[in-house]
């Protein structure tokens, strides 16, 4: 990463359609190329959970199945051609998830049905020996299936993965190999995808959320890395204290690790995690990164996170075991919010590059981190993130205190702020610069992918092509070419 570059942000399921890995992926790349990006940044692609959000995910190894391409499937012969693949959606620009599943579910069973035989049996076996975190992945997503219910509710005797009988002949030996198909399918597009990314010489960047969601495989799979009681309840839970945006912090829920049993395991969870997320991705970003210096941990009693503490985290050393089992590691770290001076150590030490986003820049005075004059070549600075208003959106709610900084330090009108942003941002310091997707296509609020603290509406956000003004591809090459980031570009230091 230590090279000027560019690219722009947009989850899969963003993109126009069925959205996924089909065509419409393969024309995004095609669009990124012709606009001088060479990073194409995405959210976790794993199973999502609650409230539809890839940061409450199902398994932090698996595929999301909504990302398997019908279109794709009827190309190789699993669906009729003529099958109606497109869902009826009402709105173009937003996902009704509960309607697309319900559209797909019948046509992903179909293509099993012809895709279930002998041979394709066999083809299964040997990909799943190949992935050893296959398995119990489909036996919890085949569970959760037929139970519709949490792994904590199931009969005891689903309670330890080890001890669950073999599932020959049964329900449940037909959904182990449905979901043992929808991952063999999501990731032979997915490499087919990312093999015609790096023949345009773009990248595929991943998105690691530090923790997991309690009603997960992982946590099913490994419950003694994680610090639960015997029934699988957590004693913690994790979130971040109280601070300026909410009196009482905010409590995810997520179940703390247990970092001793992971030490005293050499990490190896975490090793096969990350050897995985970069079997998929070329570089990511470990969200919420101070967590590995210190993270609040709230009693799972507590109902907000007021009476949560500060408990260590397992520091250099996890990163040191990860790096001597896979070597270096490609990483950008989320660094915002309440950063610490032991934080920022760590990272340092680590050389990762961190995070700046403009949005932030402008509330404060001339030591705001995030100002382009303190902004540092080791970093990676954004408009806005998945968390973030857009930012034609943000400025106009903006109080006129925070619009008028941003004028005056841009010395700009305000009548274009969202190209205005986009050029402060490649014109930085900083080697990577990342622009979400609403960016490129100037839109405001409605076009928010997420609203931090909201149980519904968020993630659905998807564009059209009509969308894309002519000529905003070259108006972006040629900003890249301006500022030494175009992929062929000679680094210059």
């Amino acid at each position: 990463m230590a090279r000027r570059s560019s690219g722009v942000l947009l989850h899969p399921t963003s993109l126009p359609g069925e959205g996924g890995l089909g065509p419409e992926a393969f024309r995004f790349v095609d669009y990124l190329a012709s606009a001088g990006c060479g990073i194409w940044q995405m959210l976790p692609p794993s199973p999502v959970g609650p409230g539809n959000s890839p940061y409450a995910a199902r398994s932090a190894f698996a595929l999301e199945p909504l990302l398997i391409s019908l279109e794709t499937l009827a190309e190789d012969g699993l669906l009729p051609a003529n099958s109606t693949l497109t869902p009826p959606e009402a709105d173009p620009h937003r996902h009704n998830f509960e309607q697309l599943r319900a559209h797909r579910e019948p046509l992903l069973r179909r293509a099993f049905a012809a895709f279930d035989t002998p041979a394709a049996v066999a083809e299964l076996a040997g990909f799943s020996k190949d992935r050893p975190w296959l398995w119990g992945y489909a036996h919890f997503a085949a569970l959760r299936e037929l139970s519709h219910q949490p792994w904590w509710h199931w009969p005891q005797r689903y309670h330890d993965p080890g001890d669950i009988p073999a599932p020959d002949g049964s329900a449940l030996a037909d959904e182990v190999r449905f979901q043992l198909f929808l991952q063999w399918c999501a990731e032979r597009q997915w490499h087919a995808l990312r093999e015609y990314a790096r023949s345009r010489d773009v990248a595929l960047y991943g998105d690691v959320p530090i923790f997991v969601d309690l009603d997960s495989a992982d946590v099913w799979e490994h419950q003694g890395l994680f610090k639960l009681d015997a029934n699988g309840v957590p004693h913690v839970v994790a979130g971040v204290p109280p601070d300026d945006f909410s009196a009482t912090g905010q409590r995810w829920g997520n179940p703390h690790y247990d970092w001793e049993a992971m030490r005293a395991d050499g990490y190896s969870w975490w090793i096969e995690r990350m050897r995985r997320t970069f079997s998929l991705f070329d570089a990511v970003r470990i969200d919420h990164f101070r967590g590995f210096e210190s993270a609040w941990e709230i009693p799972a009693s507590a109902e907000t996170a007021v009476d949560g503490r500060w408990v260590p985290g397992p520091g250099r050393e996890l990163f040191d075991r990860m790096a001597e089992a896979l070597g270096s590691l490609p990483i950008i770290v989320e660094d915002l919010g309440l950063i610490t001076p032991e934080v920022r150590a760590l990272r340092d030490e680590l050389g990762y590059p961190g995070m700046a986003v403009l949005q932030f820049a402008f509330g404060d005075d001339d030591r705001n981190p995030y100002l382009p004059h303190n902004q540092v070549a080791n970093q990676v600075v954004f408009t806005g993130t998945h968390d973030n208003d857009t930012t034609l959106g943000w400025y106009q709610h903006a109080s006129e205190y925070v619009r008028d900084r941003v004028r005056r330090y841009l010395s700009v009108s305000g009548d274009d702020i969202v190209n205005d942003l986009v050029r402060c941002a490649y014109r930085s310091v900083a080697e990577t610069v990342l622009i979400p997707m609403q960016d490129v296509l100037e839109l405001g609020s409605e076009a928010r992918m997420n609203v931090p603290g909201a149980a519904d509406g968020n993630w659905g956000w998807r564009f059209t092509w009509d969308q894309l003004h002519p000529g905003r591809a070259e108006w972006f090459a040629s900003l890249a070419g301006e500022t030494s980031r175009l992929p062929s570009m000679v680094p210059v230091h």
